[in-house]
């Protein structure tokens, strides 16, 4: 059989050629690209490349609105003003509201009860008095609050004509009450208060009426001599003299009442409205003035002044929209980089425009995340600005390979440094958080590996963050242990904690977010393929229960295309899980497949041709559905589906060809169906499927037989075209052949053939003697 080797045809020779040349240059060439650009795809990559430049442009645009320093942080740098401005100046406009409510006059009510209960005592009195003869027909009250003489008694009565008072007499009551609303008698409590006003003006209001009058004019009930003098005053700007002024005095002074209230809720009313009136203070600062000066500590004021120097400058200049260009250019760089890389070297990535979407969505995600986190808490920098992108990285490395994550995570962080105008120092920061993620992920196969990636970078990210802050932060001229030493330690100290938590908050949320991931790139992680390789899952349960002959089988298969996986670099572990189920179809079927028949009439005798080949393809068909049925991960079901690629069924071809007497069956019809494999995984799995089962039925299995075997069958399928399509080099085909035929070696070696009748113990022990 090894020398009945196939003709070598013009189309084989091709397909050798082409293989070759994917040795040479295993890169997309520029006619690949420009043809990928030209299609339909490539139009909706170019679509999701300009979608994703205007959500990285719109994030960076934004950003750079916005300054990066905090308060309570120790200044790197001293910040200059670039052209004249003006600032609003919160502390004396504060000083200016207060002035204002404090100037403001305080509102007083006239207790009208009182006001009228001395006016109408007055207006009464010579009609009260008008019988009494003597200050003995006079009650003792009346006499104590009027201070009744006999001269006083007659005065009083003098002002009757007809048992009436006289018009004067009213007269002069009436501006006694005019005097008491414009002079307010207040308490000592309410006086002291008075006293400490700043304002010189208080509010008298009775009734509708309103008047703002000096606070000298108050009069402190507590202060006899004063209350004296004033009532004399107003006694006699009533027109009352003599002993009627007496009576009238001794009235206002003989056991005092308030006569008007402190309002402190219309006080307060008119405190607000006065500093409603005010206007913000602004204070100019001249170009060249520091706005923050590098080792001082920085308050709310200092923010706001480089704020306001920002929005001047923009506004002067007209550079506001030279910053939307700038970060438009720089974006546009990055982003042309990043995707001249996944065209080039990434297929996987490139053959998907769903794929594209997703990573350029979830950057845009991660980026927008890492600046607004760090523009709206800028002490927490190394945490929201490096974990969203070592996360970027992370899950591209779970979902693709190292280089992939490496190459697009360090974009990445350049894009959110340029969006942030992040320091060489912070940005190498964040490139070293990428690389440490990316490094300590090689495959991951279970959970501690993210968890043990998440410790060492945190480690070595916070180790780096005190490094490169010793030599970057301000640190004070002279011997002293200054306050600012100590804020600084605290600040490395800090940011060195929170670095460190970046890493194991990205291995937290990237286990959190596997299964999504898996879903919206289509893609089955490490993770989810060591679960599916466990012999307790039910689908493999099934197929030991009801074909244990084709599950022994997909287990070598499994152990074979593993180590040739290894030994070209693809995906060992999928390629692995892959065998283990490429063959679950057949349990519909075990029956009529050689490797679960346990001796007896083989099933196709009683079948034609054309009905075993029915089945023979069938467990393919079924394959899938069982697949779909049990929830397997879509990039396993290629390996059921493509494992057959378009080979051609041999044994049934050549027995129908030689029942028919005619021209027999067409080569086409005793095929499988496709398609053939897409990825080296698939075509290895192809390979060692065939081989596997070949080498069964070899009665002496040496080496180089198996050899010999092995490079027939990979010829064969090579000049069949079933690699056309999964991107093997000549190359890689070789070394696949080289490590597939030592693995079956190894498995189906000769053994000792012992004599007849002579036990293996027996021989054993002869040879020994």
């Amino acid at each position: 059989m090894a020398g009945d080797r196939p003709k070598t045809s013009s189309t084989s020779r091709g397909r050798i050629h082409s293989l070759r040349r994917k040795r040479s240059n295993p890169r997309a060439s520029a006619g690949q690209v420009m043809r990928l650009l030209g299609s339909r795809r490539g139009m909706s990559l170019i679509g999701i490349g300009l979608a994703t430049l205007i959500a990285f442009t719109s994030i960076s645009g934004w950003a750079r609105q916005r300054n990066m320093i905090a308060a309570g942080r120790v200044a790197t740098e001293t910040l200059l003003a670039r052209v004249d401005f003006q600032i609003d100046d919160p502390m004396a406009t504060e000083d200016a509201l207060k002035d204002a409510r404090d100037r403001s006059p305080r509102v007083y009510v006239a207790l009208d009860a009182v006001l009228d209960e001395i006016r109408t005592s007055l207006l009464n009195l010579p009609k009260t008095l008008e019988a009494a003869e003597s200050i003995d027909q006079v009650d003792q009250q009346i006499v104590e609050r009027y201070g009744l003489t006999r001269a006083r008694l007659s005065s009083i009565k003098s002002v009757l004509v007809n048992g009436e008072p006289t018009a004067a007499w009213g007269r002069s009551i009436s501006l006694l009450h005019q005097q008491l609303l414009a002079t307010p008698m207040l308490d000592a409590t309410v006086w002291q208060q008075e006293l400490q006003n700043r304002s010189a003006i208080i509010q008298l209001r009775s009734g509708e009426e309103q008047n703002n009058r000096n606070e000298s004019v108050a009069i402190n009930i507590g202060d006899e001599q004063a209350l004296v003098d004033r009532a004399e005053l107003a006694a006699m700007r009533a027109e009352l003299s003599g002993e009627l002024r007496g009576a009238v005095v001794s009235r206002l002074t003989s056991k005092p009442t308030p006569t008007f209230r402190f309002d402190e809720s219309e006080t307060v009313a008119m405190a607000e409205q006065a500093a409603s009136a005010v206007q913000m203070v602004r204070r100019s600062i001249e170009q060249g003035a520091v706005l923050v000066q590098k080792g001082d500590s920085i308050d709310a004021s200092d923010i706001e002044a480089v704020q306001a120097e920002r929005q001047a400058f923009h506004d002067q200049n007209g550079t506001r929209w030279g910053a939307w260009f700038g970060s438009l250019a720089a974006m546009a760089a990055l982003l042309a980089g990043a995707s001249l890389y996944v065209v080039f070297f990434c297929p996987r990535i490139r053959k998907s425009a769903a794929r594209v979407g997703w990573i350029g969505a979830l950057g845009a995600l991660m980026c927008g995340i890492a600046v607004v986190g760090s523009i709206t808490s800028p002490p927490l920098l190394m945490l929201l600005g490096v974990a969203p992108t070592m996360l970027f990285a992370v899950l591209l490395v779970l979902a693709y390979d190292q280089r992939t994550a490496l190459s697009l995570g360090l974009v990445h962080a350049l894009a959110v440094g340029v969006a942030l105008r992040l320091d060489p120092a912070t940005l190498a920061i964040m490139a070293a958080g990428v690389a440490a993620a990316v490094f300590f992920l090689p495959e991951v196969r279970e959970r501690r590996t993210l968890v043990r990636m998440g410790v060492w970078s945190g480690l070595a990210l916070g180790v780096l963050t005190v490094i490169v802050s010793f030599g970057v932060k301000p640190w004070p001229n002279g011997q002293a242990f200054a306050d600012v030493e100590v804020k600084i330690f605290g600040e490395i100290g800090f940011d060195a904690g929170m670095a460190g938590l970046s890493g194991l908050i990205v291995a937290g949320l990237s286990m959190f977010l596997l299964p999504t991931i898996e879903r919206a790139f289509n893609i089955t992680t490490g993770l989810t393929l060591m679960e599916l390789r466990d012999p307790k899952q039910p689908l493999l349960k099934e197929l030991q229960r009801r074909a244990p002959g084709t599950y022994n089988h997909s287990l070598h298969v499994a152990s074979i295309a593993e180590d040739a996986a290894d030994a070209i670099g693809a995906r060992s572990l999928l390629t692995y899980v892959g065998a283990l189920y490429h063959d679950i179809g057949k349990m519909n079927k075990p029956e009529y497949f050689v490797e679960n028949q346990a001796g007896g009439r083989n099933k196709h005798d009683k079948l034609s041709p054309a009905m075993s080949l029915l089945v023979i393809v069938g467990h393919v068909k079924d394959g899938v559905e069982l697949a779909k049925e049990f929830n397997l991960p879509k990039p396993l079901h290629h390996f059921i589906e493509a494992h057959h690629g378009t080979t051609l069924v041999e044994y049934f071809y050549h027995r129908a060809r030689t029942e028919d007497e005619g021209a027999g069956p067409a080569e086409f019809d005793y095929r499988y169906p496709g398609p053939k494999p897409s990825t080296k995984e698939a075509a290895i799995l192809m390979l060692s499927d065939s081989i596997e089962s070949a080498t069964r039925t070899l009665k002496e299995p040496t080496p180089s037989r198996i050899d010999a075997m092995v490079r027939e069958i990979s010829t064969k399928r090579l000049l069949d075209g079933q690699f056309d399509e999964c991107g093997l080099t000549l190359r890689e085909l070789n070394t696949i052949t080289q490590t597939i035929s030592k693995s079956v070696a190894s498995i189906y070696h000769g053994r000792i053939s012992y004599p007849t009748g002579e036990s293996k113990g027996q021989a054993s022990a002869r040879q020994r003697a």
